[in-house]
């Protein structure tokens, strides 16, 4: 939006004040992909919004969008390359999740041995981020053991960057909810995986919701993960 000068005078307050939320709007968009999970309903200044146009009315306007899902502008940037489409475990079945996925113990137990993962990622690392830090980056199944991907396809495998936007922690924090959600049965085991697997940003936005965070609280550290 451009200020339209008065008068030969540009509203100078009004300048200031969009100028300020252009500047947080940047911010947000870049450094915060998902929900801000302990305040997602709360109004960052606490003031009440009375559609006179007032600057609370801005800002409230800006904190509503703070807390909503974005639209990323480089979504395909967040995703794993084609070659890694994800792939599952086909002893894992709707019909066997109480016995497998959902029993305790599981999703550490099916993990391939760090011998075996570390050397995968050092190669990995070597062919598509030559001279970055390995701890920079995590191997990543893209549908998650604790959802039935399949432990050692390379299918499943790629290399997720554990900083900036929409990241591997940000993955973890979707796959244990989905996880949950998969074992209480309010999710198809098939959907979860789909879900995932097609656009993980866009499953964040329908399951990782601030209320599904909070209900579930992410406490189980071998799922944290995965």
């Amino acid at each position: 939006m451009l200020c339209v000068a008065q008068n030969g005078n540009p509203p100078v307050r009004a300048c200031a004040i969009l100028g300020g939320a252009a500047i947080i709007a940047a911010v947000v968009v870049w450094h915060r992909p998902f929900l801000d999970h302990a305040a997602a309903r709360s109004n960052v200044l606490g003031c009440t919004a009375t559609n006179d146009g007032s600057v609370c009315d801005a800002v409230t306007g800006i904190s509503q969008a703070i807390h909503s899902p974005l639209l990323f502008a480089n979504r395909a940037a967040l995703l794993p390359p084609r070659e890694t489409p994800g792939a599952i475990d086909p002893a894992v079945t709707q019909d066997n999740i109480d016995e497998t996925i959902c029993r305790p113990g599981y999703a550490r137990a099916a993990r391939p041995d760090y011998a075996i993962t570390g050397s995968l990622k050092r190669r990995m690392m070597n062919a598509q981020h030559p001279g970055e830090r390995m701890a920079d980056f995590e191997l990543d199944h893209l549908i998650p053991i604790s959802i039935g991907g399949a432990p050692l396809d390379r299918r499943d495998l790629w290399l997720q960057p554990r900083q900036g936007q929409a990241n591997a922690d940000d993955k973890n924090v979707l796959a244990y909810v989905l996880w949950r959600l998969v074992c209480m049965h309010q999710v198809q085991l098939a959907t979860a995986q789909r879900d995932i697997s097609h656009d993980w940003t866009r499953a964040y936005q329908i399951y990782a919701t601030p209320e599904n965070i909070a209900k579930y609280h992410f406490q189980h550290a071998e799922e944290q993960r995965e």
